[in-house]
């Protein structure tokens, strides 16, 4: 045993070589992303792992690995589980023979996320069992436990950490690396394919195993029934008429550290396995009690649970929560809004948070595109060749998005993966007067924009495809994908051109070029629309985290008319406007020269 200072998806990682894993797939999405990227830095050589296109392929890639026997895992985040639902929801019914464990990592606020929707609530819906840590220590352990159930009970697990689990740090004992993963080999049989009359009699089966397997994980050592005492836990019982909270996730943390500030006295239950929920456990925590708060972050998952439970065995007990509107409906739980939700709950005194005495209050920092990033270039050519015509910009998932900020003003619509050249199918059938145009980024070209390609040629649609072509996963940190020739482990791969891929697909013009040449870039564009049909640019520059950097630029202060056209066109970090002065901040500058080619005075040039 060794003790190591671990990221939540650390350790998750950690935790599933130690179980054993043989093979790990998953989709790059924060928070999740470094899950996998460190099964790939400690792999001990006998672990394939793999960034796959998409979340879908990735689970059937890694429920194949585990019809054979081998235990494997899959990671991506809370809005990938939506791409995967299709065969994860079949899987639920056909089982698997090694363990495995789909990774889903929930982003509460969200920080970084389309959506809050709740990875707990998709396990309901899947009727499969979800794991749900509360810390990284919590996170490493949790994890062997899911693989160990997935294995025994023939069926995937969910395992649901929240992005404070999965980007917060904790001293962890992490064991040796002594597990090789296995494979039993594929058995042929009937069980596999997933017939109708099959998925019968499994659905039955499922339905019999949850009630089950709730109450045995009753017994399971991360879901606690604990009694505080001034906010200490303490083992003596409470009296017949005193209240409880329910908890589960990273909120236990913050509840135990509420209770703590505000001196409380209850009885405290953890649920680290919210669904199929602990009911033995739950009916002992709810015994003689009056009223529980339930604090949980996104569905009210424990809460549902619990007032089922309750009304089913016809309990005088009075559940509060979500549902209720003791507790808020969206967001991140905090230990401020958890503390004044108990202080209310107990009829305590609201607790009075220290301020941070002397404390600057920092500027505001909205998102923006970084100094240098080629999608400002490309989208600045797009928007200098419509100039006076109508035009639509349709965006989709990646850094590109933030095209949607002045001065810019470029993405008009964005939904979720690959929908950008969908939506814009259907704006041109609603408004053909208008020109429009599909934004999309290399990596998610490979997830899920192909299918969309095809519909606009098979349907014969109107619209300017515009790959925007980086050489990498930007957003989620420089994952690799099909267009770059290496795979998630290093090894040299196929490289797949999206160009020749286009062309297969009957695209009628292709024209690739580099947005840092504006106007040749602002050129391909009028002959991309003057085309018709499916027409398509692939604006390919490098994003400035895969490159070196160029020469610097500067502005000369005495041919600057300050017109202030660089600021008010580009929106770049890099150029600011001090005491009437224009200048560029030499730490940001990257040295693209966009804002030299739209210098009217020729005011900018490369730095002497």
């Amino acid at each position: 045993m060794s003790l190591e200072f671990l990221m939540g998806n650390h350790a998750i990682a950690a935790g599933a070589i130690r179980a054993g894993v043989g093979v790990v797939t998953g989709y790059p999405g924060t928070p999740s992303s470094e899950i996998l990227e460190t099964v790939v830095k400690r792999n001990p050589g006998d672990i394939y792992a793999e960034w796959s296109v998409n979340e879908k392929v990735a689970l059937e890639v890694a429920a194949g690995a585990a019809y054979a026997g081998v235990r494997s895992m899959v990671t991506m985040k809370q809005v990938g589980l939506n791409v995967a639902s299709d065969p994860l929801m079949s899987l639920a019914y056909i089982g698997v023979k090694g363990g495995m464990v789909v990774v889903v990592a929930d982003d509460p606020g969200p920080i970084s996320s389309q959506t809050e929707q709740d990875t707990r609530t998709f396990a309901v819906f899947a009727k499969l069992p979800v794991f749900d840590p509360a810390s990284p220590e919590e996170a490493y352990e949790m994890i062997q436990d899911a693989f160990e159930l997935s294995e025994r009970l023939g069926t995937p697990v969910l395992f649901r950490p929240t992005t404070r689990v999965c980007h917060g740090y904790a001293p962890i004992e992490v064991g040796e690396w002594d597990v090789v993963p296995t494979s039993s080999g594929f058995e042929k049989g009937s069980r596999w394919v997933i017939f109708p009359r099959l998925s019968y009699a499994n659905h039955r089966a499922i339905e019999e195993r949850l009630p089950q397997l709730g109450e045995e994980l009753s017994a399971y050592r991360f879901n606690t029934i604990e009694e505080v005492r001034g906010g200490e836990v303490a083992g003596t019982p409470v009296s017949a008429g005193d209240r409880g909270i329910a908890t589960g996730g990273v909120s236990h943390a913050y509840v135990s550290e509420a209770l703590a500030m505000l001196g409380a006295d209850c009885r405290l239950f953890k649920v680290g396995t919210p669904h199929p929920l602990p009911a033995a456990a739950a009916r002992e925590f709810l015994a003689g009690l009056d009223e529980v708060l339930v604090i949980e972050e996104l569905d009210p998952v424990i809460e549902r649970e619990l007032l089922i439970l309750a009304g089913e065995d016809r309990l005088g007990v009075t559940i509060s929560g979500k549902r209720s509107g003791h507790t808020e409906r969206a967001g991140e739980n905090t230990v401020e809004s958890v503390a004044a939700a108990i202080a209310k709950f107990l009829g305590m005194p609201a607790p009075i948070v220290p301020a941070c005495s002397g404390a600057p209050t920092p500027p505001a920092r909205p998102p923006v595109l970084c100094a240098g990033c080629p999608h400002r270039a490309s989208f600045y050519a797009v928007k200098r060749a419509m100039r006076g015509r109508k035009a639509v910009f349709s965006g989709d998932i990646g850094c590109y998005t933030l095209g949607n900020a002045a001065p810019l003003e470029m993405v008009d619509t964005c939904l979720c993966m690959g929908a950008g050249v969908t939506i814009a199918q259907g704006l041109e059938r609603a408004e053909p007067d208008a020109t429009h145009f599909a934004f999309i980024g290399d990596s998610t070209f490979f997830h899920t924009g192909i299918p969309g390609v095809v519909n606009a040629v098979y349907n014969g649609t109107d619209i300017v495809l515009v790959v925007l072509d980086n050489s990498t996963t930007a957003m989620t940190g420089h994952q690799t994908h099909p267009g770059l020739g290496r795979t998630a482990q290093g090894e040299v791969a196929a490289k797949i051109a999206i160009a020749p891929v286009l062309a297969s697909l009957g695209v009628s013009h292709i024209e690739t070029c580099d947005p840092m040449q504006l106007a040749e870039a602002e050129a391909a564009v009028k002959r991309a629309v003057e085309a018709g049909g499916v027409s398509a640019i692939i604006f390919e520059s490098p994003c400035i985290a895969v490159t070196v950097p160029g020469p610097m630029y500067e502005v000369d202060a005495q041919a600057c008319t300050d017109c202030q056209v660089c600021i008010q066109r580009l929106g770049c970090p890099a150029i600011v406007r001090s005491g009437g002065v224009v200048s560029i901040d030499t730490s940001l500058c990257y040295g693209c020269s966009i804002c030299a080619q739209v210098c009217p005075t020729g005011a900018i040039g490369v730095a002497r």
